[in-house]
C-alpha cells in the first residue's frame, strides 16, 4: 500500500462527499477501485476513517458549497473567494483524512482476504505471509516475540529467522512454533463448534503444541509434535471438552498439492465428488449442489482444475461421470442425468 494510493483513495472519498458528485464521477471512482486490490482496499479504509476520526468531515463547507446562488452572495467576487475556500478546506479535510489514514494502516494488525482472492503481506521482520481464499489473520510483531493468530482460512508462512524472536502462529487453540522455516496452515470450522487444523512443513522444522481449553487445562494430546520437512499434521480443535479428543495425525502429502492454491488451481487425485466440491466452492460464491445423495457424492474425481471456475469443473465432472449441470441464478446443481 503505498503513500501515493492513500493520497488518491482520500481525495476520492473526498470528492464524493462534495457538491459535485455525479454519475460520471462515481463511475470513475470504480475505474480508480479496478485497478488492483491496493485501490479498492484503500478506498474502503478511507471511507471507514471518514466515518471514524473526529475532525474530518466537510459537511458544513459542502452545505454551504450547495446553497442556491441567491444565498450564497449577490457579488460575483464573493461568490469566487467562497469556492476557493471551499476548495482549500477540501483539500485541507483530504489531506487530513490521508494522514489519519496512513496511520491507520501502520498501526493495523489485522489482514483479510474475500472468497476467491488472494494477498501477499509481507510483515516488518521480512516475514511474507500468502493468504488464501477467505481467510483473516491477526499479527502482533513484539520485541521479544512474534505471533500470528490465523482466524480463518488458509495461509503459507515464510518465515524470516529471527533467534531472539520465535515466530508462533496460534490457530484453533494450537500453537505452531518456528524460528526460521516455510510452513503452510489451513483452519477449517464445522459443524458442532469443531474445527479441523492441518500444518503442513515444507522446509526447516516447526513444532506443534496442543490445544488449550477455554478452562486453561492442557489436552490429553501430545505435550509437543516436532515435524520434518513433508510432514503435515492435521488437528480437531473441540468447543469443549465433553467432545472426545483424538491425537495428531501425521502423514506425507504431496507438497506439489499442498500449495497448488498459489498458482490458482485445485489438485485432485482420487477424492470424492464431495470433497472436491467443498473445496471448489471455496474459491467461488457461485457454490456447487450435489443432487443424488451419496450415488452422486461417492463418485472419484482426479485432475487439475482452474480455481473459481465452478462452471468449468461442474462440466468437466457431469461429462465424466455422465451427469446433468443445472445452473441456477444462485448455484449450480449437479444431478443425474434423466
Amino acid at each position: 500500500m503505498t503513500p501515493e494510493i492513500a493520497a488518491e483513495a482520500a481525495v476520492w472519498v473526498a470528492r464524493l462527499h462534495g457538491p459535485g458528485r455525479s454519475s460520471d464521477m462515481e463511475r470513475e471512482c470504480l475505474a480508480w477501485q479496478g485497478r488492483s486490490e491496493h485501490h479498492r482496499l484503500a478506498f474502503e479504509r478511507c471511507t471507514d476513517v471518514w466515518q471514524e476520526v473526529p475532525g474530518i468531515s466537510l459537511g458544513d463547507a459542502f452545505a454551504a458549497a450547495r446553497a442556491s446562488p441567491d444565498a450564497r452572495t449577490s457579488g460575483t467576487k464573493a461568490w469566487l473567494a467562497r469556492k476557493r475556500w471551499v476548495l482549500a478546506l477540501s483539500l485541507t479535510g483530504a489531506l487530513a483524512l490521508g494522514t489519519a489514514v496512513l496511520q491507520y494502516w501502520r498501526d493495523a494488525t489485522s489482514y483479510g482476504t474475500g472468497v476467491g482472492e488472494q494477498r501477499v503481506v509481507v510483515l516488518d521482520d521480512g516475514t511474507r505471509l500468502t493468504l488464501n481464499t477467505a481467510t483473516r489473520v491477526r499479527v502482533d510483531l513484539g520485541a521479544s516475540g512474534r505471533s500470528v493468530s490465523v482466524e480463518d482460512g488458509e495461509a503459507l508462512f515464510e518465515v524470516a529467522k529471527d533467534a531472539h524472536r520465535p515466530f508462533v502462529v496460534r490457530v484453533g487453540g494450537s500453537e505452531v512454533l518456528a524460528l526460521g522455516t516455510v510452513f503452510s496452515v489451513r483452519f477449517t470450522p464445522r459443524q458442532a463448534g469443531a474445527s479441523d487444523v492441518a500444518v503442513t512443513l515444507i522446509e526447516g522444522q516447526v513444532s506443534v503444541h496442543p490445544e488449550t481449553h477455554t478452562d486453561g487445562t492442557k489436552s490429553s494430546q501430545p505435550g509437543q509434535l516436532v515435524l520434518h520437512p513433508g510432514e503435515r499434521a492435521r488437528l480437531t480443535a473441540r468447543a469443549n471438552r465433553g467432545q472426545e479428543e483424538k491425537s495428531p495425525f501425521v502423514d506425507h502429502p504431496p507438497i506439489d498439492q499442498v500449495v497448488a492454491w498459489k498458482r490458482g488451481e485445485a489438485l485432485f487425485d482420487d477424492v470424492t465428488l464431495e470433497q472436491a466440491v467443498a473445496e471448489m466452492n471455496r474459491y467461488s460464491r457461485t457454490p456447487i449442489v450435489l443432487v443424488g445423495g451419496d450415488a452422486i457424492a461417492s463418485r472419484r474425481v482426479s485432475g487439475v482444475f482452474r480455481t473459481g471456475d465452478n462452471v468449468g469443473f461442474a462440466r468437466a465432472v457431469a461429462t465424466l461421470h455422465g451427469l446433468v449441470v443445472h445452473e441456477r441464478p444462485d448455484q449450480l446443481e449437479l444431478a443425474p442425468a434423466s
